[in-house]
């Protein structure tokens, strides 16, 4: 028969001595309980106590926490220790019912999170696997705009398709590239709450078998959207040597910026994003990376007289990095470009001129147009040079096997004097300062 331990009384237990190794002392009272003391003095509670194993034989041993000493007392510890004696009685195992409960606060914690909270985690995990930081950021925005304010706080585990359709339809036929990059972001999310144990339902932002039945195909949307979308207002090409002479003598950084747009053929993300170390000089060439062009191919843009004199007007020690940076030292905004223009042109009204107008669309040329449709015009009335030349130049994606047999080449060489000729073209009226 196992010897009974003597009861402590609260004093023995408070003077108990640190050892070499981890003791556990019988302080009595309740059979199994005492208090572990280690080699740092630190003090807990501990019942101990066997339970049957499968075989019926009491053989398993169990090690229960208490609390820790001195913020359990030691009668505290004998009344725990005794009530959990007491449901031992009834059959109950203390171990299995923290464990039971631990579980219990789990499932009601999953249930509880929300797709937002969902999301980040998503995100979080999969980062890793996203090509650039621009992706990541890219990501997680998207979600952040369209599907958080109408998931966002709703349970990640009990969202149905109704409320996935919610989110998407007021972007499924405006945004329809967009909408299609959500609608898979969002499935993501589904897919990680479901492997995470987080949801048992299906998921309900699959295209095939949830949404297909009850969105147009975004294929079909889109090319139904493109074939309804205006051209970019663009200045007709004759008119381009007029603004660029009107631009150079402007002293801005957004002037210069749209000189260097028109210059290049480049779209004003590329040029306000553009650095230093993008630049050869020695080569005479542009180099961009595939995360800069919206394609997501390494793009390479041959130098013009014109262009590199644009370059060597402008302070190259700039912390920022950029070439065109703004007042503040942040990357150019898309709206100071739009707004040099439509200053131009109202200031070319005020004088008695006609402004910088695209009769064609019956509205004010915008940036975009100008650089990349009025050159893709003049190469086509120059009639020297291939389209597949100015469709390099435009970084356009090749789709059939001739302009992909030149696009693997790039004709970079071919392409030097097309550009130096294009360049010659727009500043024949003007010189730059």
């Amino acid at each position: 028969m196992r010897r009974k331990a003597k009861e402590m009384s609260a004093l023995e237990v408070k003077n108990l001595k640190p050892q070499e190794y981890n003791r556990y002392y019988a302080v009595g009272g309740v059979t199994g309980l005492c208090i572990q003391v280690t080699p740092s003095g630190a003090k807990s509670w501990v019942l101990r106590y066997t339970v049957p194993t499968d075989k019926g034989e009491s053989q398993k041993r169990r090690h229960l926490g208490l609390g820790s000493y001195p913020t359990v007392t030691l009668t505290q510890a004998r009344e725990s220790a005794r009530t959990i004696k007491e449901k031992m009685r009834e059959g109950i195992d203390p171990v299995e019912q923290r464990q039971k409960a631990k579980r219990a606060l789990k499932a009601a914690a999953a249930k509880r999170l929300t797709f937002r909270e969902a999301a980040k985690l998503c995100h979080a995990k999969h980062a890793e696997e996203f090509k650039n930081a621009k992706h990541i950021a890219q990501w997680i925005k998207s979600l952040e705009t369209y599907a958080f304010p109408t998931l966002g706080n709703l349970p990640v585990a009990e969202i149905d398709t109704p409320e996935v359709l919610a989110a998407l339809k007021p972007i499924w036929n405006k945004k329809p590239d967009t909408a299609d990059r959500v609608r898979q972001r969002i499935s993501a999310v589904f897919d990680w709450a479901i492997a995470s144990k987080v949801r048992k339902t299906n998921n309900p932002a699959l295209w095939a078998g949830c949404l297909k039945p009850l969105l147009a195909s975004p294929g079909k949307v889109k090319k139904k959207k493109q074939e309804g979308n205006r051209h970019y207002a663009a200045l007709p090409v004759a008119e381009v040597p007029r603004l660029i002479t009107d631009l150079a003598a402007r002293e801005a950084i957004s002037a210069k910026a749209l000189i260097f747009a028109i210059l290049t053929a480049g779209r004003s993300g590329e040029i306000r994003g553009a650095k230093w170390d993008e630049f050869d000089f020695e080569e005479r060439v542009w180099r961009l990376t595939a995360e800069r062009m919206k394609a997501d191919k390494v793009h390479t843009v041959p130098l013009s007289d014109a262009a590199i004199a644009i370059l060597d007007s402008l302070p190259k020690d700039h912390p920022s990095g950029f070439v065109f940076p703004s007042v503040r030292g942040l990357e150019l905004s898309d709206m100071a470009v739009s707004k040099m223009l439509k200053d131009a042109h109202m200031a070319d009204k005020r004088k008695g001129g006609q402004g910088y107008w695209d009769p064609v669309q019956n509205s004010v040329a915008t940036p975009h147009g100008t650089a990349r449709s009025s050159f893709k015009e003049w190469s086509r009335q120059n009639g020297r040079y291939p389209d597949e030349w100015s469709e390099l130049a435009l970084a356009h994606v090749n789709s059939d096997q001739t302009r992909a047999a030149y696009a693997r080449g790039e004709l970079l060489e071919e392409r030097r004097g097309m550009m130096q000729e294009w360049g010659e073209y727009c500043f024949r009226r003007s010189i730059v300062g």
